[in-house]
């Protein structure tokens, strides 16, 4: 073998074996840059959870900012290992990022949504919503989902979107909610004094507040009932609550008064069995 050929062979073992140390010191970078951003997502939160005045809205984004941040850089470093210099690495991240995101604009648009949903705050983490006909406890914001737990406790992923472009319905932002409630008195009630024994029920109950007052309406009339609804304002916290065990006492003091609700019609057909000859 002459002297070339050896040259050759000698510059192509020491090329593999650069090129061997760069890959396994990329490999060790990727590995250990992971761990130490999945660490630094779970330290950030648990940080953030000691101060109880900080927003926990925003703790689950910082902790995914700090773990994104961690790995873009863990990323220049890698190909910094295969000797791409700082401004390449900018300028194909940034032909990278300009691809991703053409192929990815609905992620980026549950990213914009998730910001202005946190800018803007129409709920928080804790807070009782509806939205994208969903209705649960809203558990986190993300950067690209909404994390929601119903009341039968399931667990619901919503896409930031999907709720930033709908209506929502934030049950626990406002003090107080309006219990309504419907009944139907028979035609042969004394209208009058039901709506005084109603209007006593809701004043008995702690829950309700005098501030609005309780009232009872008449709100139509139909075939077989005379329809009312009983009014009040109570805690939003009662709420759920309030509205069942207001019904049921209404009920039971309508019945201890003789006053009768309405009965809902019965037809009763007759069939005539045709004469045995």
């Amino acid at each position: 073998m002459d002297a070339q050929a050896l040259d050759y062979i000698n510059n192509a073992l020491a090329t593999l074996g650069t090129f061997g140390a760069n890959l396994l010191g990329a490999v060790a970078l990727l590995v250990i840059g992971w761990t130490v951003a999945a660490w630094a997502q779970r330290g950030v939160r648990r940080l953030l959870n000691r101060y109880d005045r900080f927003d926990a809205t925003l703790k689950p984004l910082l902790a995914s900012i700090v773990r994104y941040a961690i790995l873009v850089f863990v990323i220049v470093a890698v190909l910094a290992q295969f000797g791409v210099q700082t401004t390449s690495i900018i300028a194909a991240l940034g032909a990278a990022g300009l691809a991703i995101g053409l192929a990815l604009q609905g992620t980026l648009a549950n990213i914009a949504a998730g910001v202005m949903l946190l800018f803007l705050r129409p709920f928080k983490v804790d807070e009782t919503i509806e939205a994208e006909g969903i209705a649960g406890t809203v558990l986190e914001i993300g950067l690209f989902t909404t994390v929601l737990k119903t009341a039968d406790g399931v667990y619901v992923s919503v896409p930031n979107t999907q709720i930033w472009t709908r209506q929502i319905k934030n049950f626990s932002r406002l003090p107080t909610r309006r219990v309504d409630l419907a009944l139907g008195l028979g035609y042969r009630a004394d209208v009058d004094r039901a709506i005084s024994t109603l209007t006593d029920v809701m004043t008995g109950d702690a829950r309700v507040l005098a501030d609005p007052p309780p009232e009872v309406v008449v709100t139509g009339l139909s075939e077989t009932a005379v329809n009312v609804a009983l009014r009040c304002w109570v805690v939003g916290s009662d709420f759920g609550n309030a509205g069942s065990d207001l019904l049921r006492k209404a009920r039971a003091k309508l019945e201890r008064d003789g006053i009768a609700l309405a009965q809902r019609p019965r037809e009763v057909h007759v069939i005539e069995a045709p004469a045995r000859g």
